[in-house]
């Protein structure tokens, strides 16, 4: 039986690298020099602190531009809020989204169901399993799955048939 998975997983490779190449801008800019503008990936967390949160968009805007060139989404990027930390700092916790998070899946399940396609959407863990008879009845899902979810990157792989 033919079948595909739909998975939100942004390549963790990248958005090392990204944050790599965002630290090493950041150590060379003239605007950051003597302040405790930094940034590090531990995990799925990226954390960014700063002297202001103008200082904190600045190196998220660079972050963006790194995460861009290597092809990885920003809609992956779950913004946390702004905290004060001792002094005059202030730090912002960006999680890297990984899985689909139950009601998204139940969303694209329910999708998947109303559109009356001859396929079956399955949640297994953090992601759904699509299965069907015909081939073209999984790229039609595929391009409804595209289409009704915007909000968040998703991606398809497994393709079976």
């Amino acid at each position: 039986m033919p079948s595909f998975d739909t998975v939100c997983d942004a390549n963790m490779v990248d958005v090392k690298h990204a944050v790599e190449n965002t630290v090493k801008e950041i150590t060379t800019r003239f605007d950051f020099k003597g302040t405790p503008a930094s940034i590090e990936l531990k995990d799925k967390e990226i954390t960014v602190i700063g002297d202001a949160e103008f200082q904190l968009t600045q190196i998220e805007d660079i972050l963006r531009n790194k995460l861009t060139k290597r092809n990885v989404d920003v809609r992956f990027l779950d913004m946390g809020d702004v905290q004060k930390i001792g002094g005059d700092k202030v730090k912002r916790v960006i999680k890297v989204r990984s899985g689909i998070e139950t009601e998204v899946a139940k969303k694209i399940q329910r999708h998947i169901k109303d559109s009356k396609l001859k396929v079956q959407a399955a949640i297994q863990e953090e992601k759904v399993r699509v299965t069907g008879a015909k081939r073209d009845d999984l790229q039609a899902a595929m391009a409804l799955i595209k289409k009704e979810m915007t909000d968040i990157p998703l991606t398809f792989d497994n393709f079976r048939d």
